[in-house]
């Protein structure tokens, strides 16, 4: 049956990123907002008025899911694709640092937590704090995984989430929002990872957003061969994790096209593909309108607010933490957001905030950062969940 809401929600994903690159281009208030604010913006407009909220089960959640679950992994590959990788090395150092840090605070942080709202009447408070730490060093798979595997009820699950959402929903603003100067000006100390070629000189000098010869002529039709490689990266991404693990696992997926796209960046041929970058960025864009459109504020429940202040304690604790260990260890700011974003939001956030920041060097460390999140997290939650189960009673 058709469904006109959905057809006009659906249209305007793909309609309004397209309409805030032409504002970029044109606008001097655009550049100055950028183009992941203002995503974030045109979605969270009608969310707020519930126009883009669908109840679990129909066909308007499940295109906002396939949406975000095809955008990034189509992106990253466009994004890696001008990376010169041989550079990277020279950024191990700062990126284990910032991982490390990373991981040291989200654990002093829900470790901390757990005492002081143990008895705050949070149900199961030790089993959430081992959910926080897997959804904190690696996203909602790693959340879901926890939950299976603990036996969580599915009611505080769903608690969780909708207070873990609106939490950390205000700090991805804020970062991508401007946020970042703040954290170059209390890390002021230089990058060293992967560096972009490219045909344009003046990129660099001039932000890494450069869309005005992507819809024109051969640079256009070049860029769709990018595209199209890393459409098939996605495929053999997929293949892989059918394969291995029977069904389409988001790590398998991304951790396989992170690498086939780091190999393929060594191909000059691949490497000076034109526009491949911007091309993903307008990827980047439609996730971040579909996520921005699913903000709910009437997810807010009085009666679990204990909840919501944990979760908002142990976003700040450990955001300063890792400030503080960055600083320790002179990592970058930039380093510092993409490393924050990657552990506390997961992998597929690293490329809007590299966006938003103007600034390639630091995308692959983020992504390194978030894919080992991923791989240790729900390790990390289960050895907390005993931990913390055995001094709960």
């Amino acid at each position: 049956m058709f469904d006109m809401q959905v057809a006009l929600v659906t249209a305007g994903y793909i309609i309004f990123p397209f309409i805030i690159i032409m504002l970029f281009s044109r606008y001097k208030w655009a550049k100055a907002a950028g183009t992941v604010i203002l995503a974030y913006a045109v979605g969270i407009i009608p969310a707020l008025f519930g126009l883009t909220h669908f109840e679990e089960g129909t066909v308007g959640l499940s295109i906002q899911k396939n949406i975000m679950n095809i955008a990034v992994p189509i992106a990253i590959p466009l994004m890696l694709f001008n990376c010169n990788f041989k550079l990277w090395t020279k950024s191990l150092p700062k990126t284990a640092a910032a991982l490390g840090g990373g991981l040291a605070a989200v654990l002093i942080a829900i470790v901390s937590g757990f005492f002081l709202f143990r008895n705050s009447g949070i149900n199961d408070i030790a089993n959430v704090s081992a959910m926080m730490t897997g959804i904190y060093t690696g996203g909602t798979m790693n959340f879901n995984a926890l939950g299976a595997a603990l036996h969580v009820d599915s009611t505080t699950i769903a608690t969780v989430l909708a207070f873990e959402m609106i939490v950390t929903f205000p700090l991805i603003m804020f970062i991508v929002g401007g946020g970042y100067r703040l954290f170059r000006k209390l890390l002021p100390f230089k990058d060293e990872a992967s560096v972009v070629e490219t045909d344009d000189s003046g990129s660099l000098e001039h932000g890494v957003e450069q869309y005005g010869d992507l819809l024109r002529g051969r640079v256009f039709l070049r860029s769709l061969v990018g595209l199209a490689i890393s459409i098939g990266f996605l495929a053999i991404g997929a293949g892989l994790s059918l394969l291995i693990t029977g069904k389409l696992n988001e790590l398998v997926i991304i951790l396989t096209i992170t690498t086939l796209s780091i190999i393929a960046s060594f191909s000059p041929k691949i490497r000076n593909i034109p526009k491949t970058f911007e091309l993903g960025m307008f990827f980047i864009l439609v996730f971040s309108v579909v996520v921005a459109s699913q903000f709910d504020l009437n997810s807010l429940d009085s009666g679990s607010l204990n909840i919501g202040l944990f979760l908002l304690y142990i976003i700040v604790v450990a955001t300063l933490l890792h400030l503080l260990f960055c600083r320790l260890f002179k990592v970058s700011g930039d380093l510092y957001s993409v490393a924050l974003v990657a552990l506390l939001c997961s992998p597929p956030f690293v490329p809007p905030v590299v966006g938003a920041m103007g600034n390639k060097k630091v995308l692959i460390s983020g992504i390194v950062i978030g894919l080992i999140g991923y791989a240790i997290g729900t390790y990390l939650g289960v050895a907390l969940a005993v931990g913390l189960g055995a001094i709960a009673g």
